[in-house]
């Protein structure tokens, strides 16, 4: 059998009060490698404490998270890091580019941290760069892109060192409809290509996209069909 990519088994994660909050309540999840995840639910329903779970961002208060069947409690802040570079992709809503470099340094970036060798990364961002269709946008900054290129943008900084997994943050939440399609269409051609994926949204019609959906409601989570 093999193992998870992902596996979260009776995760709780509590807030201190006055009073406490528990944004994920005995939460049980298992995500394959190759698997397109959909993680639908209301704003304040617990959907962004499991993305800072899943990307070692924060740590259950109780339960385990094992990722690639490594039990993550044990590691230090330095490993989780290490691991973190190396192993997920993030994409955020709101892009988080670095407005004074260009598209192409923004995406050679995360490679200082995930070890990739220093002779490797430009051709690397410039491949990534080509994947999303901004192979002609290398020398812009990223104000002078659209919405929809910029979080193109974004795919690439984070595919570009090769994760394994890629948590998605409502990336479509900035985007019209149109580029969003765009946006999920990119995703789509990652996970055939192999790359774990779980977008998170409240946009029912993003996540009918995924192969398998779950909702996340008051911390609490249950498969949709």
């Amino acid at each position: 059998m093999t193992t998870p990519l992902v596996e979260l088994r009776d995760v709780t994660r509590s807030f201190p009060g006055p009073p406490e909050v528990q944004a994920m309540k005995g939460v049980t999840l298992t995500v394959n490698a190759g698997d397109y995840l959909g993680v639908v639910g209301p704003s304040g329903s617990g959907k962004s404490t499991m993305l800072n779970i899943l990307g070692l961002l924060d740590r259950p208060s109780v339960g385990e998270y094992r990722l690639s069947g490594e039990l993550t409690s044990s590691l230090t802040d330095d490993e989780r890091a290490a691991v973190r570079a190396r192993f997920v992709g993030f994409v955020f809503q709101s892009f988080h580019l670095l407005g004074r470099r260009t598209v192409l340094d923004n995406v050679l970036l995360p490679m200082l941290y995930s070890g990739v060798p220093r002779h490797e990364r430009e051709d690397r961002a410039r491949d990534a760069l080509e994947r999303v269709g901004l192979g002609h946008r290398v020398d812009f900054l990223p104000g002078l892109l659209s919405g929809g290129e910029r979080q193109r943008v974004a795919v690439a900084r984070a595919v570009v060192s090769r994760p394994r997994l890629l948590l998605a943050d409502e990336p479509t939440g900035n985007l019209d409809q149109r580029t969003s399609g765009e946006v999920m269409d990119l995703f789509e051609e990652l996970n055939a290509d192999g790359l774990t994926l779980v977008v998170i949204t409240h946009d029912e019609s993003v996540s009918r996209r995924a192969h398998r959906r779950v909702r996340i409601s008051d911390g609490r989570l249950s498969e949709l069909t």
